[in-house]
């Protein structure tokens, strides 16, 4: 028996044989030329059909995925026809590179700069090299390199997972993903976690994996094991029975003293919101509105946003919908919006920033956000992503009156934000945690990077401080404004909307640290609202302060789950 330790990233517990992903295409010989009877306008004009023939694969496959996967698919396919991609492979034509050659090598230099400029861009050198992969079959007239298919379900292996593939995986089929790249915010992270698959990543040496054979993963843990035994098949068995206790969220969050705690969805379009309103979300505590631009070379009309909207808005009548403004930029490039060459695009024009250098496009989406409001009966919030400072805060608020929309709020992402949150709420109505960023950013670490894994992991205690700071920043605005005379006393909502609500013992310390709903994907909500009754507010306090005070992210975690009994009998 051989165990693989990685970082688990969805639960769930499964045995099952090893099917790894097909080995990459060959690359084209080096160096290899037109032959004499190709000119380079035809090799040209073959490049560009290949390009074209692989967007619109990647876009039927978007229209088939819904949320994360939609988005993620529409992005990669806009890289087939990427301008950057193309012009480079056809200076190696017109230099005498042939068509499979040149977009080989292209490939290499483009994800080589995103890789350079780290943060969101590196990990999209992936989505390059895939595509690149994509193009040169097509131009070759064989099939790219897929999930392999099997007559029986399957564990699938892969060193890291193409958007592409991941989106549209089968959930029958492949019944848990581990690899030995990527990060807990990675593509494969974040698509396992919406699917519901048992995921575990950054999990090296799980390429020596024999195929066939029998392993037993552990999607809570975050371990691989080889030749499961009695006591693997039955944890399996044991998963498989409390399983059924976390398949229901009856709609109210709630901890085992009646301390109420709203647990919302995060949602990409209005099929998400349906799908979310089904599980008995309580609201929506992401609306990601990049779905209504990713894919479109112009901005989208008035009307299409306002539509688009309010099909989100219609599935959660009479309830809570928390709107972020366009989080353009870094991994989600627009053409009309963003400049491909910053040089570190995670730390530039991005989110509400895109504001300062492409004034209108955010008023224009604010003005159709509220015209869905009023055409719903949905309680509309709005917020805008990357917000720094409480200058911009007062302006996104400013622009939100303007239109018309009566609450304003911000993403807490970078720890300017954590520090001032006082200010900030000073100046709009609430706060909302992405801490997806406010971990990179807090700790210096590409949240896509499996090497950087176990920085870039929500149980620092350094991220927990700044969460904290946030509640305790919110609290110190509402004893100013009782100082001054406002009758309005109690603090301003703060929640947390980034992936780490979605984990149930983290969700014990976020309602120890104060704040006033958990967003996440709606697969979590069951298990969150399980283990959240089973603390009363003053253990959740407790949990929350070991874990702060703890000297590494897994002393926290392991503080915590040690306080926590519901997890092992959960299978959690």
């Amino acid at each position: 028996m051989q165990s693989f330790v990685g970082v688990g990233v969805f639960r769930g517990r499964v045995i099952g044989p090893v099917r790894h992903m097909p080995a990459a295409l060959t690359a084209p010989p080096a160096g290899e030329a037109l032959d004499g009877s190709t000119s380079a306008e035809t090799a040209t004009a073959s490049l560009k059909e290949a390009g074209a023939t692989v967007k619109a694969a990647l876009t039927e496959r978007a229209s088939r995925a819904t949320g994360d996967g939609k988005a993620v698919l529409e992005a990669t396919a806009l890289m087939a026809t990427d301008p950057m991609l193309i012009k480079a492979a056809i200076k190696l034509i017109n230099k005498g590179s042939s068509a499979e050659r040149a977009i080989w090598d292209a490939g290499d230099t483009v994800a080589a700069m995103l890789i350079s400029l780290g943060g969101y861009m590196a990990e999209r050198s992936h989505d390059v090299l895939d595509v690149r992969s994509r193009i040169v079959a097509a131009l070759r007239g064989v099939p790219a390199p897929e999930i392999p298919d099997s007559p029986v379900p399957f564990i699938l292996v892969a060193d890291d997972l193409a958007p592409a593939d991941t989106a549209t995986l089968d959930p029958t089929k492949v019944v848990a993903l581990v690899t030995a790249g990527g990060g807990p915010q990675s593509h494969t992270a974040i698509i396992a976690r919406s699917l519901g698959l048992p995921a575990v990543v950054a999990a090296a040496g799980v390429a020596a994996l024999e195929e066939g054979a029998d392993v037993f993963v552990d999607g809570s843990a975050g371990t691989v094991t080889t030749d499961p035994g009695d006591a693997e098949r039955a944890a399996v068995a044991v998963w498989l029975e409390k399983a059924s206790l976390l398949d229901v969220f009856d709609g109210q969050g709630q901890l085992a003293d009646g301390t109420r705690l709203a647990l919302l969805a995060n949602v990409g379009g209005a099929k998400d919101a349906q799908e979310a309103a089904a599980a008995n979300a309580e609201g929506v505590g992401l609306l990601r509105t990049e779905f209504c631009f990713l894919g479109h070379s112009t901005e989208p009309s008035h009307e299409d946003q306002v539509a688009a909207y309010k099909g989100v808005f219609d599935a959660f009548g009479g309830k809570k919908v928390v709107v972020r403004t366009l989080d353009a930029g870094a991994d989600k490039p627009l053409p009309f919006l963003t400049d491909s060459t910053e040089p570190n695009p995670a730390l530039g024009v991005r989110g509400y920033r895109t504001d300062t250098s492409t004034p209108g496009v955010l008023a224009r989406q604010l003005a159709a956000i509220a015209d869905a409001a009023d055409q719903s009966n949905a309680h509309v919030w709005v917020m805008a992503p990357m917000i720094s400072t409480p200058a911009e805060a007062a302006d996104f608020a400013a622009l939100c009156a303007t239109a018309g929309l009566n609450t304003p709020g911000v993403m807490v992402e970078v720890p300017s934000a954590a520090l001032t949150s006082r200010h900030l709420l000073d100046r709009v109505e609430f706060a909302s945690l992405g801490t997806n960023d406010l971990t990179q950013y807090a700790m210096a670490a590409d949240r896509q990077l499996g090497t950087l894994a176990a920085l870039n992991d929500p149980w620092q205690p350094a991220v927990l401080s700044l969460i904290l700071a946030t509640v305790e920043g919110a609290v110190a605005q509402a004893k100013h404004s009782v100082s001054r005379g406002l009758e309005d006393s109690l603090p301003k909502p703060v929640g947390v909307c980034g992936e780490a609500a979605a984990d149930p013992a983290l969700a014990v310390v976020l309602a120890g640290l104060g704040v006033s709903s958990l967003s996440m994907t709606p697969r979590a909500l069951p298990a969150v609202a399980a283990v959240l009754r089973t603390v009363t507010m003053e253990q959740a306090r407790q949990l929350a302060y070991l874990a702060v005070g703890a000297a590494s992210a897994s002393e926290a975690r392991e503080l915590v789950r040690a306080g926590l009994p519901a997890l092992a009998e959960l299978g959690l």
